[in-house]
């Protein structure tokens, strides 16, 4: 009889359960000696979950063998030894049947030659494979008592900015990581930076991600709207219906305020965002909402001519609402609608307070420019430094003109986008220093003397949403007119 010797061990159950290769070999060789059985060849599957027979090559090896008639019979240690599935167990045993190739199991004493041996077999199979449920099932409840206590996981990797050591519970945070999280979210809330933006001063900066790779808008993103930055621990947070948020063990690395003015921007950016570039005369597109239904007011351009013949251009806003018959809220001018803009301001006892917190983050964002010059200063030096050690390497040999040419050109590349970078963030300075803190600060007298592009990128910096009431001037006229009832600026809890 030729017997195929089968042995398998995962590496969790050798840790945990003692199981040994060399010590099942050893057993059965014994077992078959004292059988009398001749052993035809051993097969090993070491590290391998018994969970299913497609991934493991010894187990198809010794499949391949019975059915070529090689082995006669097969020795395990245990049965879950062989498989802990019960349909992968009945095809072994019908597979052994069918090609006359005897079973045998060293510590159940199974013998397939009988009825009743076959029946066993299968009824220990089914509790083989409702024990591994079972160890799934305490895992993932493992896993839910964990997060519920405030315990991160970290089953593929730790978030940006922080990391958790071997046999940590609590992840600790890593400073030098922390602090570009926390210089990301004050670019992209208090000084309105864009995530396309924000991953490129990063990438011109040298700064890899926690995989070491480039930023990209989306990997901003994903630390803009992680929570675990504000102390809080998330789970399922792929999937909407299974998702949840607990308070974690771990220290936060931002404000709740700041993560939650985030969600604020990151909700409001598309609402508020024209999808295409309007007009000049258009620049309260995309600010403008209904104050009876919430939709925004569109607006709607035409040339009219006046008594004495000329054409003028006219500009009216209406709420979109309005063609589905939703909104009976009309329509109305945009001189109107500025007029209305510019009451409302002037009422507003506190803007000048509101100016100078406009004033003080436009001397922030100028101040933050010029640390970023310095750092792109530095960098320069030392790309200028590493072009003089690869001239070195090549004067002295240990560099070949081809890669002498190769490092220089990388590093002429690297100085160029820095230089661009550098002399963006100047102009921006200038640009803060010439006139735009003087319009921000004395905003009722500076209006009338901006351009509509000019207004159009004032509403973009610092206005969320103008909430409009549209009504009649008079009751049976067609006359209307625009009342403004509310202005949320950017940074407001509105």
């Amino acid at each position: 009889m030729g017997t195929g010797i089968y042995v398998r061990v995962s590496t969790e159950e050798q840790v945990k359960e003692g199981y040994s290769i060399r010590g099942q070999e050893q057993k059965l060789k014994d077992y078959a000696r004292i059988k009398d059985w001749q052993v035809y060849d051993v097969y090993i599957d070491e590290g391998i979950s018994g969970k299913n027979i497609t991934a493991r090559p010894e187990i198809n090896r010794l499949i391949e063998d019975v059915r070529e008639g090689s082995v006669t019979n097969v020795l395990v240690f245990k049965i879950d030894r062989l498989t802990r599935s019960t349909s992968d167990l009945i095809f072994l045993v019908d597979l052994f049947n069918e090609h006359n190739c005897g079973f045998n199991s060293l510590m159940e004493s199974i013998d397939t030659q009988t009825a009743s041996g076959r029946m066993f077999l299968k009824i220990i199979g089914i509790f083989a494979e409702f024990e591994r449920e079972n160890i799934s099932e305490r895992i993932i409840l493992g896993r839910e008592r964990k997060v519920k206590e405030g315990y991160t996981l970290c089953s593929y990797i730790a978030s940006y900015g922080y990391d958790r050591p071997k046999g940590q519970k609590i992840q600790t945070i890593v400073e030098s990581e922390a602090q570009i999280v926390r210089e990301i979210f004050h670019w992209y809330v208090n000084q309105g930076v864009k995530m396309t933006e924000i991953a490129r001063r990063l990438n011109i900066r040298g700064i890899p991600t926690k995989h070491d790779a480039k930023w990209t808008t989306s990997s901003v993103k994903n630390i803009l709207i992680n929570n675990n930055y504000m102390g809080d621990v998330r789970h399922h947070y792929q999937t909407a219906e299974r998702a949840y948020t607990v308070k974690g063990q771990h220290k936060p690395i931002i404000s709740e305020e700041l993560f939650n003015k985030a969600q604020h921007r990151l909700n409001k950016t598309k609402r508020i965002s024209p999808s295409k570039q309007p007009n000049e005369e258009n620049y309260f597109t995309g600010f403008m909402i209904c104050s009876g239904c919430g939709y925004k007011l569109y607006s709607h351009n035409f040339y009219g001519k006046l008594a004495d013949g000329t054409k003028n251009y006219y500009v009216y806003y209406e709420c979109g609402n309005q063609g589905v018959d939703v909104c009976k809220a009309g329509s109305v001018s945009v001189k109107k609608l500025e007029s209305s803009f510019i009451e409302y301001v002037d009422n507003i006892v506190s803007f000048e307070e509101g100016n100078t917190t406009i004033l003080d983050e436009e001397i922030q964002r100028k101040q933050e420019n010029e640390k970023l010059i310095n750092e792109y200063k530095g960098k320069l030096q030392q790309l200028e430094s590493k072009l003089r050690e690869a001239l070195d390497c090549y004067v002295n040999n240990t560099f070949t003109v081809e890669e002498y040419r190769k490092v220089k050109k990388r590093i002429e590349n690297d100085k160029q986008t820095i230089l661009v970078e550098v002399d963006r963030l100047k102009i921006e300075s200038e640009d803060i220093a010439d006139n735009k803190l003087e319009i921000a600060k004395d905003f009722k007298e500076n209006w009338d003397k901006l351009t509509n592009v000019d207004k159009r990128i004032f509403l973009m910096r610092f206005v969320e949403k103008i909430i409009v009431k549209i009504e009649k001037v008079e009751e049976g006229k067609r006359d209307k007119k625009a009342v403004i009832c509310d202005i949320v600026f950017r940074g407001d809890s509105a």
